[in-house]
């Protein structure tokens, strides 16, 4: 079994080694001549290069040694609807087994636990309407959950409780997700769709007070907003297979994930974007994407699936 950073030669009649930068010195009887091969050695890093120079050179061949893609680590199951918004929450080493939490199209958010991979909780506050967003808030037990009734609900799960406590009436009956700009020891900003339908309204909360409202230029034509977020551009991929339902970065910045339409999840290196995987596992359409601070990966599908997945292991 030859490792990717082996080397391997390769000729006929002749003894090979694929120790190093080994050759081969290969000598073949041709026609009733003996012809001298040269030497041949050829770099792996991904692929296995067979080939001999001289009279009787065969066709090269390639051969990969990139490892299949794996099998989720685990299934969840009994969404009864397709899922359209992932989160966790904790994770570290303090918190161990980090929670999941899943909106569904039903208008459901199921809480998941990781260690027993079953809903612990089933929260219902969006009148059967279908859930888009999810965020906990940082260094709090209180939920934000946004649905296609045009709420956006704060739920308080403290010891136990899964109570609505305030929510914010939404003027945008889009698709856009909100986001949590700032979060501050009693404040926090909040962006959310605007009235109009390419605006964005940014609220202080919990007061609810409009700080601002970004419109696009005048003679701009964005469209639509599908997802809020504070990013600092440093350049622009373009990925070769559209039909992006979400993104998703580790929380080491070193590979985010993509949901799509094809029904794969695609995972990338985030400083280079070179692809690592296309994990192909759902049926239909991946609508979201998470990843938890301990590095598991988890896509939420049209197919009521939820997968979990665990790639490339921090160090």
């Amino acid at each position: 079994m030859l490792s990717v950073n082996q080397t391997l030669a390769w000729g006929s009649g002749g003894d090979c080694s694929t120790r190093g930068q080994s050759t081969c010195e290969p000598a073949t009887t041709w026609a009733g001549k003996q012809e001298e091969h040269t030497p041949v050695t050829y770099p792996i890093s991904n692929w296995l290069i067979l080939k001999t120079r001289g009279d009787c050179a065969l066709p090269s061949m390639a051969v990969s040694l990139l490892p299949p893609p794996p099998d989720p680590q685990f299934v969840l199951r009994g969404t009864q609807s397709a899922v359209n918004a992932l989160h966790f929450s904790g994770g570290t080493q303090a918190q161990g087994c980090p929670l999941l939490f899943s909106g569904s199209q039903n208008g459901l958010i199921h809480i998941w636990s990781l260690q027993t991979r079953r809903a612990v909780a089933t929260l219902d506050g969006h009148g059967g309407q279908s859930v888009t967003w999810l965020q906990m808030l940082p260094q709090s037990p209180q939920l934000l959950s946004q649905g296609r009734d045009l709420r956006l609900c704060l739920w308080d799960l403290a010891e136990g409780r899964n109570a609505v406590v305030d929510s914010v009436c939404l003027e945008s009956v889009g698709f856009c997700r909100s986001s949590v700009l700032g979060v501050g020891q009693a404040r926090w900003m909040l962006a959310v769709p605007g009235k109009g339908i390419d605006e964005v309204q940014i609220l202080e909360m919990p007061s609810k007070t409009s700080v601002c409202t970004l419109k696009p230029e005048a003679d701009a034509k964005p469209g639509m907003p599908m997802c809020l977020g504070l990013w600092q551009v440093c350049s622009t991929h373009q990925l070769t297979n559209p039909g992006i339902s979400d993104v998703t970065i580790r929380p080491d910045h070193k590979i985010l994930a993509t949901a799509g339409w094809d029904h794969r999840i695609r995972v990338f290196h985030w400083r280079t974007m070179k692809p690592l995987a296309v994990l192909a596992f759902h049926s239909a359409s991946v609508h979201c994407v998470a990843f938890a601070t301990n590095g598991l990966l988890a896509a939420g599908s049209k197919d009521q699936r939820i997968s979990v997945w665990s790639l490339y292991q921090r160090m």
